[in-house]
């Protein structure tokens, strides 16, 4: 019921926009009714990729083009409907996606947007080249309906709306599944996504390939509605930044966005470019650089984000006002940490081997050498001094950073040079020094991200989640965004969505920094249950105090070697790790 609930607005808006477009006579404004849906599915298409990855496409006009060629050239050769020829050109596009992405996706940030606006210029220079400058689709006066030829235009409009709804349908089906919220957490956080098991390349491949297939079946109607097409027209830089703008204006990463964005800027767009085009060429680019010169300053996200926003501000007042003291739910309390009990360790299986594991940076030894075993239920604490190579050898056990030599067994297996995603599937889950949150997603939907590499199906997914939550002590605030959570509960739900893969092993990088005495004992005695559990952990930490309760045995780096490995009292008493890392008065304040 929900589900349908929130389909109401969206066939309402249809229904409505269906009886607008049938009440115009005009040809020309029920050309402008016809291309309002049609750049809003453009957008849909846009926004697939880069609204929901985050990576900015300049060049989605390579497979709007495609379409549109498609579309025509087969018309012209081969006798071919357009209700045959628009899927083929949605295959077309869907390939053409794949075979851009997979060379373009090794490229990031800036580098990426202008790679791929490179794509649509090369193809328009290529069919100028090929004399397909102007192409116009024979008219079928003997069966034009089998050729999408109306005479009554206004079905044009009725078959772009529908187009429009099932992009929709199907983006809001994305959106929603573990597809969607595998781009979303690719979009805020790259590397988390990629630490919490996410393939990210093949799913930005899966999104430009879906991306692509709509922008090809969209660009050959398109070329249907205006029976000639030409290399500017479908490859131009112009077509590129309407898909573009359409999104940004209305709100990147909602299916709302690009249809807000075409029934505002299109008509106005094309009403001045008819009443003024002659004495001002280009004014059509002229509104579009202006919508997303205001949207940058106004609205970075988008008007429908701006107009959530503030609705939820609005709506909050009124239930503050009404308490007389602030009612925030607070994450579950969580014992403080008990002194740390002489367990039984380093007699159990080896969960981790390392060895001889060394990485340069240039001529800098940032681990050299590195040996060592970490056991089955074992808390092993990794210290030294800022810049000993404590990071970059947890990047090395979690496949952000390859080894130069040596050797990663996990359970006897050889893991050195494998993905993050891959070394998550298989075991080691990780938290950062610096909180990497995916901040407009719930603690409940942060956490999924982190389930779907163990679980088959969403259900088993939140589920996983759900356990993982309850383990850390934030089940009452579970469905709270993460960008309003305090540094703690960052902190927690960071070790929760590691924990709902399921992993052998937990790497835990600086998990207490930005913490308080108290919140530090509160995360610490959740570190210890996990340990109690059956947990196996390596943790990197400051914080000697709480590392000297906490751990079962200590791995001191310095200058990327390993100098002291044994229990807490042997080293925190020894020499060297007294003059590289402790300082003398570590020896006065010890605790006992």
């Amino acid at each position: 019921m929900r589900g349908w609930r929130s389909l109401l607005p969206i066939l309402v808006f249809t229904a409505l926009y269906a009886a607008v477009s049938l009440s115009v006579t005009n040809s020309y404004y029920q050309l402008v009714m016809t291309l309002v849906p049609v750049w809003a599915i453009f957008g849909l298409s846009w926004n697939l990729l880069s609204g929901y990855t985050g990576l900015i496409s300049f060049g989605h006009a390579a497979f709007f083009g495609v379409g549109a060629y498609t579309v025509v050239l087969c018309q012209i050769h081969f006798d071919l409907s357009p209700w045959v020829t628009i899927p083929i050109a949605a295959v077309l596009g869907g390939i053409a996606g794949l075979l851009i992405g997979f060379p373009t996706f090794r490229l990031q940030g800036h580098y990426f947007a202008l790679a791929m606006l490179a794509y649509p210029l090369a193809i328009l220079y290529v069919f100028e080249w090929l004399g397909l400058q102007e192409v116009t689709l024979p008219i079928k006066r003997d069966n034009p309906i089998a050729y999408m030829q109306f005479a009554d235009h206004r079905l044009y409009t009725l078959l772009a709306l529908a187009m429009m709804l099932g992009t929709i349908l199907l983006t809001r089906a994305i959106e929603r599944s573990r597809f969607g919220m595998a781009l979303l957490a690719i979009k805020q956080n790259e590397a988390a996504a990629e630490a919490a098991g996410i393939n990210t390349l093949a799913w930005k491949l899966r999104a430009v390939t879906l991306s692509g297939a709509i922008a090809g079946a969209v660009g050959g109607f398109y070329a249907v509605v205006l029976l000639v097409v030409t290399p500017q027209s479908v490859f131009g830089m112009l077509v590129s930044a309407q898909a573009l703008t359409v999104a940004m204006f209305g709100g990147v990463g909602t299916v709302w966005g690009p249809v807000i964005g075409s029934v505002i800027l299109i008509p106005l767009a094309e009403t001045l470019n008819a009443e003024a085009g002659s004495r001002f060429p280009g004014i059509q680019g002229v509104i579009y650089g202006l919508a997303i010169i205001c949207v940058i300053l106004l609205a970075p996200e988008g008007l429908y984000w701006k107009a959530r926003d503030f609705l939820r501000k609005r709506s909050a007042l009124p239930a503050a006002a009404t308490q007389s003291a602030p009612n925030v739910p607070v994450a579950a309390p969580v014992p403080a940490a008990p002194a740390r009990v002489k367990r039984s360790v380093g007699t159990g299986d080896v969960v981790l081997e390392v060895r001889n594991l060394s990485r340069s940076f240039g001529g800098l030894k940032a681990v050299q050498d590195v040996t060592f075993k970490l056991r089955q239920n074992e808390i092993l604490g990794i210290i030294g001094p800022n810049g000993a190579g404590k990071t970059t050898l947890f990047n090395l056990l979690n496949g952000f950073l390859r080894p130069g030599t040596g050797e990663i067994l996990l359970g006897g297996r050889e893991m050195s040079g494998r993905k993050p995603h891959e070394l998550c599937e298989a075991g080691i889950g990780r938290t950062f020094q610096i909180m990497r949150p995916f901040l407009r997603m719930s603690i409940s939907d942060n956490v999924v991200v982190g389930a779907y590499v163990r679980a088959k199906t969403d259900v088993e997914a939140r589920k996983l989640a759900a356990d993982a939550i309850a383990r850390v002590g934030l089940s009452e605030i579970a469905e709270r965004i993460a960008g309003e959570l305090t540094t703690k509960e960052l902190r927690l739900m960071e070790l929760a969505r590691a924990l709902a893969g399921q992993p052998r092993i937990l790497l835990l990088d600086e998990t207490l920094a930005g913490l308080g005495h108290d919140e530090a004992d509160e995360v610490v005695a959740v570190i210890q249950r996990l340990a109690r559990d059956g947990m196996t952990i390596a943790i990197i930490e400051h914080t000697m105090q709480a590392m000297v309760r906490l751990v079962d045995s200590f791995l001191v780096l310095d200058h990327g070697a390993v100098i002291v490995e044994g229990e807490p009292e042997a080293v925190t008493r020894d020499s060297r790790v007294i003059e590289a890392y402790l300082g003398k008065k570590w020896v006065a304040h010890a605790p006992h």
